[in-house]
């Protein structure tokens, strides 16, 4: 918009709707800077404005940019024609520095092109001198309110910005708390589908167990019985009937057989058997132990039980232990998450050379037990399963799936959280927090939280 000379009605009209939203006394003025290198008409237009407005005033381009440092302005009044840089580069700076600031051209040189060029660049209006007082204050007027609409809308988007990134959080926080709600119902529900596949297979199982021990003494003492006969004088017919017999039936390799067969049962008894006692002890943990538990002793004992994974001198064990208190917990149960954990490490590792590293510390109120193995890492599509019960990546024979299930509940039932950071092919760290004050009577919601880094 460019603004000319108007005519005595015309601007009686226009000044008279702009007296009518003239500011009271009491409202805060604006502030308006005069750049012009004349100081006549610097003069003139703060004395048309300075009624309404706090008026500074510049005589060319870098003393406008001084003030401008100082100050805080809410329009802008410029001449074209200055010395040194023109009004036009002052535009372009206003513009690029101070975008929140309305910039009124004003040239005594009445040239469409030049206020068509004026208002690309960012000028809120293009005025011709000499301009009536009324019609100055009306642009001003309009560009502060311009000004003022632009500063709301930049605000209003912000907040917009601000709470759509609060939803954002709040959606993930929502599907966050969603899935430990799916977690804690499906560790409930299959704590008590363990629980009852425990209690029936306890019996049989020791059944066959018991059974197993005294089939395999019972041979142990035929075995004996019949090396007896075999070393005794007997007459030369029954001699070599009996060698007949032991050629038919192949004696050496029976007794080979029947043995193999007699320890594979007890094998796979005892495998069962303890199949059996990790569903017990994931539906049902053992609460007899709650007592002050240091957790250094634990994890070393624990260490000293699986000591076969660090014999063969692949796997460097390394501690980094810090100053921990001691804490009421169930230790046998704690003793069971460092087993597991320390067994997945080392063989996650495998028959490599490797880092195993147990590090411990206080954070805030908790106490910090991180376990890190340098092997092969968790894969992306396995990694919110390894909480499920009998969820195994090992070869069919070699893991049963319950080791970090049996861990999250005993972790949870101590009010604490495990959470693990895998990068495939490079590592993997289990962080358990347990809590220094736990009362065991209290139930907890804490649950698992898993997070993934790939490279």
């Amino acid at each position: 918009m460019v603004t000319t000379f108007m005519e005595p009605e015309v601007r009686s009209v226009l000044s008279g709707r702009f007296d009518m939203g003239r500011p009271s006394a009491t409202t805060q003025k604006s502030r308006v800077l005069l750049v012009d290198d004349s100081q006549t008409v610097r003069k003139m237009f703060s004395t048309y404005l300075s009624p309404r407005f706090i008026c500074a005033e510049a005589a060319s381009f870098d003393e406008a940019l001084a003030v401008l440092r100082t100050d805080e302005f809410d329009v802008v009044i410029t001449d074209i024609i200055m010395p040194g840089l023109s009004g036009i580069e002052l535009l372009r700076k206003i513009i690029g520095e101070y975008p929140n600031i309305a910039v009124i051209v004003v040239s005594g040189v009445d040239r469409p092109q030049r206020a068509l060029d004026a208002m690309r660049l960012g000028a809120f209006d293009y005025i011709i001198k000499p301009c009536e007082p009324e019609v100055l204050e009306i642009t001003v007027e309009r560009a502060i309110k311009h000004r003022k609409l632009l500063v709301e809308a930049q605000r209003s988007k912000l907040d917009l910005e601000t709470k759509n990134e609060e939803l954002v959080n709040g959606k993930v926080q929502l599907e966050h708390l969603q899935t430990q709600i799916v977690q804690s119902a499906k560790m409930a529900s299959l704590g008590q589908l363990a629980a009852g596949v425990a209690h029936e297979l306890n019996n049989p199982v020791g059944f066959v167990h018991a059974n197993l021990e005294m089939l395999d003494q019972y041979f142990t003492d035929l075995t004996r019985l019949i090396q007896f006969y075999d070393e005794a004088q007997i007459s030369e017919t029954d001699g070599a009937k009996a060698a007949a017999i032991k050629d038919e039936i192949g004696y050496p390799a029976l007794i080979q057989d029947i043995t193999s067969i007699v320890r594979d049962c007890r094998d796979g008894s005892d495998r069962i058997r303890d199949i059996v006692q990790n569903l017990r002890t994931f539906s049902r943990l053992d609460e007899a132990d709650y007592n002050l538990t240091n957790i250094h002793e634990g994890i070393d004992s624990t260490i000293r039980l699986i000591s076969a994974y660090f014999s063969s001198g692949n796997i460097r064990l390394v501690r980094e232990y810090g100053d921990l208190p001691a804490i009421q917990a169930f230790s046998g149960q704690l003793n069971q998450v460092w087993m597991n954990l320390l067994v997945n490490a080392a063989q996650a590792i495998g028959s490599g050379k490797g880092e195993l590293k147990i590090k411990t510390s206080v954070d805030n109120d908790n106490i910090v037990v991180e376990i890190s193995d340098s092997g092969c890492g968790i894969a992306v599509q396995d990694l919110n399963r390894i909480f499920d019960p009998f969820f195994t990546t090992k070869p069919v024979g070699e893991g049963t799936g319950l080791g970090l299930s049996i861990s999250f509940g005993i972790v949870e039932r101590h009010g604490g959280n495990i959470t693990v950071d895998t990068r495939l092919n490079e590592g993997t760290t289990f962080k358990v927090r347990l809590p220094l004050h736990f009362e065991s009577t209290i139930a907890v919601d804490e649950k698992s939280i898993v997070s993934y880094t790939e490279k």
